[in-house]
């Protein structure tokens, strides 16, 4: 070893011994980058030796654990220190995805030890390996056992970990760091040249897997302390909150502790791109197998699969619908592990201050066909007003918050109306929850404006006296009323309260226009007047009858009619991205077309629906392909749904929703949208479909369905005189 060499770790030695003194960069930098990762550090012969003598190189041996019959409410518990023996077990043997897993048995940790950073990151890797959504709830389950008979208190980090967040999502609370930071901090850690890394990473397609070749291939003279799940997700928070310089140093801190599978999916969470396909309602549904596994527990391993599945999806239903009116694994979580599944609707009311995911309408053709969904029924067309969704909270103590209909909290985004919001509460009002609508407001011409007026105004932190673009809110539906949650109430009553306890003022607080009829040339008329009114059409509800507020749900009892279902196939779609095509020609250097999916629910994958490349300026492809650019994956993921005739240039991430509209839908033997639901063989694709915009608003999973596609290919007019309807009539969760 070089002088120089030698100087260097004997000066990190010394820099690093208050922190379990170890060493930050390999022994030798790489000479040739272009070799493998995995083959470029060597040992010295003196340290192979050493290592070899260590007694953490010893045979590991497999730990017997006892078996408890019952889940133990959450308590403080004594945390035992995990060692390399037990590490170095996990790393080789853990294995949530074998058959007949038992919480107990099969976890290589004890009772009362944090539980393992690697035994999650290891459950990550199985998962992501696997195509099946029902294994890989089956597998995130089986970890989800062990922890909670082992230490229940890891639970809510390893959920948080699971689908990468920190808290919910109307906290704020984000990583954000830069794919470049993170790429600095591996080569500043490892030795390793940034040129290196940025080429394996672009060879790659994933930093997450450079990040842990390079730390493979890393050699330690001490090794740091084994990560747990809790210590990671403290640190996490801890990298969120902290100014530059300080989350450089907390992520430097982890990723060299990191063993094995830790450094992909630790540097993954950094990225806010997980990659193993695990939605929210997968997690719910392991969480709900965990939960009858560890009541089970004696007689586990006798109990047939179709028995454990039947009990889980009874478990699941309650435990969605808790988190439905209360969205905050938070309070949700400690609540399930000491009351039990049945009690949660007991202990996890809706609340303000806590954001409900909205009810949304299922579209329509034309007035004859609400007429006939809503026929004897009380209705009202209501105005479909062009904003933003908006959930509009006040508290007891006063504190007013406006929520998205993503849960994002957009509270700073409108001081203009938090500042006002008292002129429009009467005085017997102590607390409340309000769906409602924001618009951009003309206050010269005293009239709507386009949607796109309202995004150009500043997305958070908005000053009060910078304000150019005025609103207008459109109260449409009370939630919660002094104390007490209205969601159950029909909605006549609900639209009944809010107007007794609440004064419109023109041009800031109004509510929103409607007229109740059943007649079809008034709900043409109302159509018509909305559209003069610079509105999209109308909101049919139902008023008496199947009108209660349906948290989280697309219901059939709204319906909604805009002025584009009067020609061609109705309701305009919002797709996912999920390939593009690289442009040739004068687009080269950009996306020339982009591979477009809906979204599927019962199997939460992405399916292709068609392709694009109409209704685009240049500038539009290169913004696209500038935002994209980060978004690349090195393969097709298992959660897309593909025919390899349709194979872009390059896969993406699922990260941005557009609206499309087409001239009609059709049957496709390649596309996979709603395959299955019409035709027994070909899936749906879209004809002449062009761009209209990109949808902030909604994440990935809440884009139109795989059900909807096949609604809406189902209710046109040709189809409609060909065959009988073959698809669902019941609402889902979205």
């Amino acid at each position: 070893m070089s002088q120089r060499n030698i100087t260097c770790v004997a000066a990190l030695i010394l820099n690093q011994s208050i922190k379990n003194i170890h060493i930050s960069r390999s022994f030798f930098k790489p000479k040739d980058t272009s070799v493998n990762l995995r083959d470029e550090v060597k040992a010295s012969r003196s340290f192979k030796e050493i290592k070899a003598n260590s007694p953490d190189e010893r045979p590991a041996k497999k730990l017997k654990l006892d078996v408890e019959s019952e889940v133990e409410k959450p308590k403080a518990v004594s945390l035992v220190t995990l060692n390399d023996e037990k590490i170095d077990i996990i790393s080789r043997e853990y294995n949530p995805a074998k058959c007949r897993y038992h919480p107990l048995d099969d976890a290589p940790w004890k009772k009362g030890e944090s539980t393992p950073y690697l035994a999650l990151t290891r459950t990550f890797h199985l998962i992501e390996d696997t195509k099946s959504r029902l294994k890989m709830i089956e597998i995130l389950g089986n970890l989800f056992s062990s922890i909670i008979l082992l230490n229940p208190n890891d639970l809510l980090p390893s959920i948080y970990l699971s689908i990468n967040q920190l808290a919910p999502a109307y906290e704020g609370l984000e990583l954000g760091v830069a794919e470049t930071t993170l790429m600095k901090i591996i080569c500043e850690t490892t030795g390793r040249k940034l040129d290196f890394i940025k080429s394996q990473t672009y060879e790659i397609g994933d930093l997450g897997i450079v990040a842990e070749q390079s730390r493979m291939a890393q050699r330690m003279m001490f090794k740091p302390a084994p990560l747990t799940i809790s210590g990671v997700f403290k640190k996490l928070k801890d990298i969120a909150k902290a100014p530059g310089k300080n989350k450089i140093t907390h992520i430097k801190d982890i990723y060299i502790a990191c063993r094995s599978s830790e450094a992909r999916f630790f540097i993954r969470s950094l990225l806010g791109k997980l990659r193993i396909g695990i939605a929210e309602q997968s997690l719910l549904a392991a969480v709900a197998t965990a939960i009858v596994k560890t009541r089970h527990i004696d007689k586990i391993n006798k109990m047939s699969e179709d028995v454990v599945k039947e009990k889980a999806d009874e478990v699941a239903v309650l435990l969605k619908t808790a988190h439905c009116q209360c969205p905050n694994y938070d309070k949700v979580i400690p609540i399930l592990l000491e009351h039990g599944v049945e009690k949660l609707q007991d202990y996890c009311p809706m609340v303000p201050g806590v954001p409900i995911k909205p009810m949304l309408a299922q579209p329509t053709k034309g007035v004859s066909e609400v007429l006939e969904r809503f026929d004897g029924l009380a209705i009202t067309c209501e105005w479909k007003y062009d904003g933003e969704r908006a959930q509009i909270h006040s508290e007891e103590d006063g504190s007013v918050s406006i929520f998205s209909r993503n849960q994002e909290n957009n509270t700073t985004k409108y001081p203009d109306i938090i500042g006002r919001i008292k002129e429009f509460v009467k005085p017997e009002v102590s607390s409340f929850v309000i769906d409602s609508e924001i618009v951009a407001w003309d206050v010269e011409n005293k009239m709507i404006l386009p949607f796109q007026v309202l995004t150009t105004r500043k997305r958070k932190n908005v000053d009060i006296d910078e304000i150019k673009v005025q609103v207008c809110v459109y109260a449409f539906d009370l939630l919660y009323l002094n104390g007490a949650p209205l969601v159950s109430k029909p909605f006549a009553e609900r639209r009944k309260l809010l107007k007794e306890h609440f004064v419109e003022q023109e041009g800031i607080w109004r509510f929103a226009t409607a007229v109740d009829t059943m007649d079809v040339d008034e709900v043409q008329q109302s159509l018509e007047d909305s559209i003069k009114g610079n509105c999209e059409g109308l909101m049919v509800k139902t008023l008496d009858v199947d009108a209660t507020y349906e948290i989280a749900r697309r219901s059939r009892n709204w319906l909604k009619l805009k002025k584009d279902y009067l020609s061609g196939c109705g309701d305009s779609l919002d797709l996912v991205v999920i390939g593009g095509y690289r442009g040739k020609g004068k687009r080269t250097g950009s996306y020339g077309g982009f591979l477009l999916a809906c979204y599927d629910h019962d199997n939460e994958e992405y399916q292709s629906i068609c392709k694009i490349g109409t209704g685009f300026s240049d500038e539009d492809l290169q913004t696209h392909a500038d935002f994209f650019k980060n978004y690349t994956l090195p393969a097709k993921k298992s959660y897309v749904c593909c025919d390899s005739s349709l194979e872009p240039d390059d896969w993406l991430e699922p990260v941005q929703v557009w609206e499309i509209k087409c001239a009609d839908l059709s049957l496709s033997p390649i596309h996979k949208a709603a395959a299955g639901i019409v035709d027994p063989e070909r899936g749906i694709s879209l004809r002449f479909p062009r761009f209209i915009r990109i949808r902030d608003d909604k994440s990935a999973e809440m884009a139109t369905t795989a059900q909807q596609v096949a609604d809406m290919y189902s209710s046109q007019d040709q189809i409609k005189n060909q065959q009988s309807r073959n698809v669902k009539a019941e609402d889902d969760f979205y």
